[in-house]
């Protein structure tokens, strides 16, 4: 009689998520360490591409459940109203809550003053900071991501902000093993950015799988642009073209959302997800640092608004 029989030994091979499927696992965990540690979070929500991806991230977080969080969107009153007509949709179809911080309003009423170049999104901070303070929001999930601009590199996922909503780098808190610091003091928030370790192209190619959609503006399609500070602007009541500004009809598209007084469109073919994904793996420029006004205004725009309280 023989023993039993010996199987032959195979090499062990660790098990591992592939790409996509590791980053959605990693903004998952954040939306449900967030809902456990705080108690009145809120997700920032524009109608823009990353914010969609945000959360169509915290609706699979909670499902079957509904999102416990509602959104906040700071409108500029110069917003593209293809997107805010999506964030309408979008809110109405899943049945969300959404605060609106309108900095027209802080505007008529003589708390802002309109900036002599008509740009709005340096004043988004006040409307964002009374907006978290009034309604006593301790975390405020944002869209930003890395390998957009060199100052948002510098943030953790969790980012404490003082008490003046203002962000200091040297008080970030290491974040091994996505162990999450969300200790804060009376006063004090953080903001959350489940999107941090998430590249341009990781957002499209997960836009794709998911089959998620977006504003008609992220794809290539015929527009009145007209040209300033190297950029292709549209056209609106917020003061643009100039009289030496002539329109042009040509096919852009956007790579991002914001102010239209500050947000350029890029020539492009894009018209389907498959050929975004092909033009931004062919692309040396960030979405940021290609089409948005705002952050060329120093060598160090974003970092500055960080430090007073902007995402």
């Amino acid at each position: 009689m023989t023993g039993p029989e010996q199987l032959p030994e195979t090499p062990y091979e660790p098990y591992a998520l592939a790409h996509l499927d590791a980053l959605e696992s990693e903004a998952v965990h954040i939306f449900r360490e967030v809902a456990g540690e705080f108690e009145r979070p809120v997700i920032l929500y524009s109608g823009g591409k990353d914010s969609i991806v945000m959360l169509h991230l915290a609706l699979k977080a909670f499902a079957p459940a509904p999102v416990p969080f509602a959104l906040l969107h700071v409108d500029t009153g110069h917003n593209f109203p293809e997107v805010l007509h999506h964030r309408d949709t979008e809110v109405a179809r899943h049945g969300l809550r959404l605060h609106v911080a309108s900095v027209q309003e802080y505007i008529d009423d003589g708390r802002l003053r309109e900036r002599p170049d008509g740009t709005r999104n340096p004043l988004q901070t006040t409307p964002l900071l009374e907006a978290i303070n009034g309604n006593r929001f301790d975390a405020v999930f944002g869209g930003g991501r890395r390998d957009e601009e060199k100052a948002r590199a510098k943030e953790r996922v969790f980012s404490l902000r003082d008490e003046f909503g203002g962000w200091n780098p040297r008080r970030q808190r290491p974040e091994l093993w996505q162990l999450y610091n969300g200790r804060h003091a009376p006063g004090e928030h953080v903001r959350v950015f489940p999107l941090s370790n998430w590249t341009e192209l990781d957002v499209w190619q997960y836009i794709a799988r998911e089959d998620i959609n977006l504003p008609a503006i992220y794809y290539a399609h015929q527009r009145e642009v007209f040209s300033r500070d190297g950029m292709w602007l549209s056209p609106g009541h917020w003061g643009g073209p100039g009289e030496d500004e002539p329109l042009e009809k040509r096919r852009v598209r956007y790579r991002t959302v914001g102010d239209m007084s500050c947000t350029g469109a890029v020539d492009s073919d894009a018209d389907t997800i498959e050929k975004v994904i092909t033009e931004i793996t062919a692309s040396r420029l960030t979405e940021r640092g290609a089409t948005r006004a705002d952050d060329k205004l120093s060598e160090a725009a974003m970092e500055d608004r960080k430090r007073e309280g902007y995402f």
